[in-house]
């Protein structure tokens, strides 16, 4: 990994060394430095110049730097499509098709996805360069396995007849892209499948320390634990949703195979050519006299024929590339399901220590606004004291004054009194349910 880290970092401009060694050489005559030197031109040639890491269809890999308008012209994408891997931007994961090449946009994973090379945005991140070693490592190893578009059926049926006699694993038929795009979705879910296994290691013993101490401590984690859930569910969310989109859309899955695309170009290419070599044009027109109306009309059939065969064994060739695509984004798209069930899962056992806090916090609150009941009624009974005190405080003169035992009597008499209205209000309380009985 340190090996190839060094290897691809990004090149010294040759610009920049020419510049440095005039720098470093001063003229002995006394002139500036940078005259007659084009500081115009240099800095013409050395904008928009990004570093790329090619890999090709054998697994070698080096850095090239390219611009932005020679991307574009290479790969033949628009300016749009190129935008979504700036890492100056933040975009949602996508996947596109073109006429040309795939453009993946899959968390730290930015890349170009041609019929010949795959061409990675040059940065020292560990998963990039994961991506690279890992994409080598699967090239290298089926280097004696040839993928042929177009060839009969017999040749993927022997492979598999082979493996299923001998047991061996089945090979990897798949083209280049599709395995640059394997690759890409495998280092997505994982990356993202560890960041939820690291999310729920650290989320199940916060939440139940939460519910037996409740704090603010605790609280203010929880928060901030809620809120990195939310946004690693939208992200796993958008790579599912790019997933199913690309499962429902045939005609986007066709689309992307590109080494059909490639060979049938070539494949017309090369009998314009050979038509060309024999001297006939194709664009000359059959001279009505020179060919009988019966051959013209074998020829004709003949040639309606073999078209309605070519588009027969073209749509089931891409049938079947389809359904081959289908299956490699349906086991990624079970892998991005699995996760985000992960956090559904986590998100409602958050959702569910919330209403178990909220209840506990509820019977609190209710057990106060007991309390307070209590003792309020408390409080209008020993008022009553009061009310007695008030009363015999006046200045007026009864017999029962001089009875040296009537200061026990109201004692006893109000506290009695007290009591028999405090009872009262305490089975009122149960009977209109205000307290527990």
């Amino acid at each position: 990994m340190a090996d190839l880290k060094e290897r691809l970092l990004p090149l010294k401009p040759q610009s920049a060394i020419n510049l440095r060694g005039t720098t470093s050489q001063a003229p002995a005559s006394g002139r500036q430095p940078f005259q007659g030197l084009d500081l115009s031109g240099l800095k013409k040639r050395g904008q928009g110049l990004r570093s790329w890491i090619r890999v090709d269809t054998s697994g070698n890999s080096h850095v090239i730097e390219v611009d932005k308008f020679t991307m574009m012209r290479r790969c033949d994408l628009p300016a749009r499509d190129l935008r979504l891997l700036d890492p100056l931007f933040v975009y949602p994961s996508t996947i596109l098709g073109r006429e040309k090449a795939i453009v993946v946009n899959l968390e730290q994973i930015r890349c170009i996805i041609t019929a010949d090379e795959v061409l990675l945005l040059n940065s020292l991140d560990s998963y990039v360069l994961q991506y690279v070693v890992e994409l080598q490592r699967r090239l290298t190893s089926g280097v004696g396995e040839v993928w042929q578009p177009e060839g009969p059926e017999l040749n993927r049926r022997s492979f598999r007849n082979f493996d299923n006699v001998y047991g061996s694993p089945s090979p990897d038929y798949l083209p280049f892209e599709f395995r640059a795009l394997e690759v890409a979705l495998e280092s997505a879910c994982t990356f993202l499948d560890s960041q939820a296994a690291e999310l729920e290691v650290e989320a199940y013993p916060l939440l139940d320390e939460l519910t037996s101490k409740i704090s603010t401590l605790n609280l203010e984690r929880v928060r901030r634990l809620k809120s990195r859930l939310v946004a690693l569910t939208r992200r796993v969310q958008k790579v599912r949703d790019e997933i199913e989109q690309l499962m429902d859309d045939d005609g986007d899955m066709a689309e992307m195979y590109l080494s059909e695309k490639k060979s049938r170009m070539e494949c017309d290419q090369s009998m314009m050519g050979f038509r060309s070599n024999d001297g006939l044009s194709v664009s000359a027109p059959v001279s009505p006299v020179s060919s009988p109306p019966e051959s013209r009309r074998l020829e004709k059939s003949l040639s309606m024929a073999r078209s309605r065969h070519e588009s027969t064994k073209s749509s089931e060739s891409a049938t079947e590339s389809i359904e081959e695509l289908e299956m490699l984004l349906e086991a990624y798209f079970v892998l991005i399901d699995s996760t985000l069930n992960k956090l559904t899962s986590l998100k409602e056992y958050i959702d569910d220590t919330e209403d178990f806090i909220n209840i506990q916090l509820d019977n609190v609150r209710n057990q106060l606004i007991q309390f307070e009941l209590l003792l309020t009624t408390a409080t209008f009974v020993v008022a009553i004291f009061g009310v007695v005190t008030g009363i015999f405080g006046m200045n007026f003169a009864i017999p029962f004054f001089d009875d040296p035992g009537a200061f026990k009597w109201v004692l006893i008499v109000t506290g009695v009194c007290g009591i028999i209205i405090f009872c009262a209000f305490v089975w009122f309380f149960k009977y209109r349910r205000l307290m527990p009985l």
